[in-house]
Formats: C-alpha cells, structure tokens, sequence
C-alpha cells in the first residue's frame, strides 16, 4: 500500500519556517536572559511597558502572548522585586496602571542590549534591502492574518 505524498513540504512552507525561527529566536533569547535572572515574558513586560507606561494588566497580557492570570501573577512578583509600580487604586474602572522603575528601567535597558545582541545574529549577513524587505514581508503576513 503506498502513502500519499505529503501535503505540505516542510522545508519550503512558510508556516513551519516560521514557527521553527521563532522558537530558536525564543531560545536564544532564553539563553541570555536567564543569567540575567528573567524570562522572555518577564523582559517583553518590561519592553512593551518601557513602550507604553500605564499599560493594564490586560494590554500586557496581550502584548506578550500569556493570560490576565500570568501576567497578574508576573506584575505582582515585578512590583515586589522593585521593577514595576501599580496604583493601590484604579483611576477608573478595575484598571490598575502599570510603570516601570528606574530599576525596571535599568534591568530592562540590559536585558534590551542582551536581545539585541540575538536580533543582530539572527540576521547577520542580510544585506540591509534583505533586512528591510523581511520587515515588511511579516508585518504583511501578520496583517493578512489578522
């Protein structure tokens, strides 16, 4: 009895080069944030706060991919460590804003230089129409998505 032929090619499927690129992107970024005593989640909070400070709990959960509850979970352990603020009462409705603290700040700035350092390799030897051309080519592929 013969298979049928695969579907789809793995080697040229965009769909599965790219879940394959963002988990090795994932885990390089792993690999120089854990000495630096955080996780991807706990340095995209910080990035994405740095980027808009009062974000709600909800705006960041979104923005880093988990749930309201990690991300409560995580902001309660940043505001203890000293890295985040948050009103004790919201300004309106349930929403409590959320800051950055110049330690925040000073971790984020660190772990940003860390990341970069990844970005830089995963990229490196693209010529810069290649760089600019992936750009645009996924922030296509994610408008067209949504």
């Amino acid at each position: 009895m013969s298979q049928a032929a695969p579907t789809i090619d793995l080697a040229t499927s965009p769909g599965y080069l790219l879940k394959v690129a963002a988990t090795a992107l994932r885990s390089a970024m792993e690999d120089v944030l854990r000495p630096l005593g955080m996780t991807v989640t706990h340095y995209s909070c910080l990035e994405v706060l740095a980027q808009r400070p009062g974000a709600s709990n909800s705006d960041l959960a979104r923005a880093t991919f988990v749930t309201r509850q990690s991300m409560n979970v995580l902001l309660q352990t940043l505001q203890r460590d000293g890295l985040v603020t948050r009103a004790d009462q919201p300004a309106s409705g349930r929403v409590l804003p959320t800051r950055l603290t110049d330690a925040g700040r000073a971790q984020l700035a660190q772990a940003s230089a860390a990341v970069k350092q990844v970005e830089n390799r995963m990229i490196d030897g693209l010529p810069a129409t290649d760089r600019a051309a992936l750009t645009r080519l996924l922030q296509h592929c994610i408008t067209s998505l949504r």
